[in-house]
């Protein structure tokens, strides 16, 4: 099996190869961890834009980049969320955290639902998941920067900054729902049916 090895496929894995790195430097007994972490993962946000860039003025998109790109987005937005809520181990941080993640799986089974059982095969991004996607990276990487100082106004900013891309998470997978709504009751209306 071959695969599709442009530039931009190349730069999408290299955002995953980032994540054990992410991980690892996180961990890392120095001072610096915290702005190496912060780093790491400002690196991949900035491969998660380029590439995307890239692919469409290259005319490089293809579908194992299509496939890749935002698994790789998933991945380290979960991993890193995760790092964020075993240091500073509050409520405060693990409920846009799970609101996040489990907004990300909705989406994701949404969209394989709609891949095979709706006519709507698929779902442009909308403006709203962009602007919570910006607000989402910068909450992370200022919440990475910032460590396990819970008091300061870096920490608040990114707080808000983490509750906005969380809200914004709700109102995008809602735009996903509605436009999924009316083969997702169908198909209940009909299984509806069938029971009786």
């Amino acid at each position: 099996m071959r695969l599709p090895i442009n530039l931009p496929n190349l730069l999408t894995t290299f955002r995953i190869v980032l994540i054990p790195v992410l991980v690892l430097v996180f961990y890392a007994p120095f001072e610096w961890r915290y702005l190496g972490a912060a780093s790491v993962f400002g690196l991949a946000s900035v491969t998660d834009w380029l590439d995307g860039y890239l692919a469409r003025r290259l005319g490089q998109m293809t579908p194992f980049g299509a496939f890749l790109d935002p698994v790789a987005d998933k991945l380290a937005v979960a991993v890193a969320l995760v790092l964020l809520v075993e240091l500073h181990a509050s409520a405060m941080l693990a409920i846009p955290a799970a609101v996040i993640v489990g907004r990300e799986i909705v989406v994701s089974a949404l969209r394989e639902w709609m891949a095979h059982y709706s006519d709507r095969r698929s779902v442009a991004v909308s403006l709203v998941a962009k602007i919570k996607t910006g607000f989402q990276m910068a909450a992370i990487i200022i919440l990475l920067l910032n460590g396990n100082q819970m008091d300061s106004l870096l920490s608040t900013l990114g707080y808000i900054a983490l509750y906005l891309a969380a809200i914004l998470t709700l109102w995008s997978m809602y735009d996903y729902l509605r436009i999924a709504w009316p083969d997702l009751s169908a198909g209940l209306v009909h299984q509806g049916d069938d029971e009786h």
